[in-house]
């Protein structure tokens, strides 16, 4: 039966080893929740039931770490006592699963040093399929789902923020990125900037990024520049107050551009401005600014300067000498 000092929340966090549950619950832990790591869901009833410290706030959230190390872990048996739990405490129970792809697994693995906890003396391959088999279910029913493939500690971290801060937390991020590298995994709203003329074939802003002045120039010289912008404006201003209305607590926007260092970078920062000017409060993140420059990918895109219909002479000759 629920009762008037239940957590106002219960979260459990759990998926992949590796994935970025620890840096989930410390922060959950700064936002001002409780948190347990590796209890036993047998214990979580004991927990819920004892009592807290005299001044203690009754309704504070709580997570509750759990994945395949958890003493008697077992997926669909974690299922059936979530939904026991629902059915006992006012907040409800929800969970939050991390997912991450193989090879950056194997690559944090391999980095690190650290053997998989469910194959300590094989490769971490077979853990991490192991893994994926036990929890299954676990994504199957989880009301949260986070690839942490492409983020990391500190974006994780703002995702965090966004999705479980409550109402005075940030709702909103804006990411800037490279098709090169591949679509952010957690975008909700992806825009392809590829349209707009490319600074990478004008050599004086090759090196530079979208945060410079100069760049920003170049772009906005593009004669579609303002119409586009101002329509994509207009549709986020249009559609953020329709998702929280429907009760999205989150939204990820991201801008893509060939190799994510010119076009998107100064976009998502331009956009990012129009919202905090009407009252929203975006976190930007510029997943590729970091990237060297290379021809190469930028040539991939099929065409050397968009949005000028012409090639430059130099572009052409660095070409044919690579």
């Amino acid at each position: 039966m629920a009762r008037a000092d239940d957590p106002s929340r219960i979260l459990l966090v759990t998926g992949l080893s590796g994935a970025g549950k620890t840096t989930v619950l410390k922060t959950l832990e700064d936002l001002g929740w409780e948190v347990v790591d590796n209890l036993p869901l047998s214990l979580v009833r004991h927990l819920l039931a004892t009592p807290l410290p005299a001044g203690a706030d009754r309704t504070r959230p709580l997570a509750i770490g759990l994945d395949s190390r958890t003493r008697g872990f077992d997926a669909e048996g974690v299922v059936k006592q979530i939904k026991r739990l629902a059915r006992e405490h006012a907040a409800g129970v929800e969970m939050l699963y991390l997912e991450c792809q193989t090879p950056e697994l194997l690559r944090r693995y391999s980095e690190t040093r650290r053997r998989h906890p469910l194959a300590p003396d094989r490769p971490a391959t077979d853990g991490i399929l192991e893994e994926r088999e036990l929890t299954a279910p676990l994504k199957r029913w989880a009301d949260h789902v986070i690839d942490t493939t492409d983020s990391d500690s500190n974006l994780l971290r703002q995702q965090v923020r966004d999705r479980f801060g409550g109402e005075d937390a940030p709702t909103l991020t804006v990411i800037s990125f490279g098709f090169s590298r591949g679509v952010p995994r957690n975008a909700d709203l992806v825009f392809d900037m590829r349209f707009l003329r490319n600074p990478h074939w004008h050599k004086p802003l090759r090196e530079l990024t979208g945060l410079d002045r100069k760049v920003a120039q170049h772009i906005a010289e593009d004669e579609v520049y303002e119409d586009a912008l101002e329509r994509i404006e207009g549709l986020l201003l249009t559609l953020l107050p329709r998702y929280r209305a429907e009760g999205k607590s989150y939204v990820s926007v991201a801008f893509g551009c060939t190799g994510g260092r010119h076009r998107s970078v100064h976009v998502a920062e331009r956009v990012a401005g129009r919202l905090r000017a009407a009252g929203f409060s975006p976190t930007v993140a510029h997943r590729d600014l970091a990237t060297p420059p290379r021809d190469g990918i930028e040539r991939s895109a099929g065409a050397e300067s968009a949005g000028t219909g012409s090639t430059t002479n130099g572009a052409d000759d660095e070409f044919q000498g690579e």
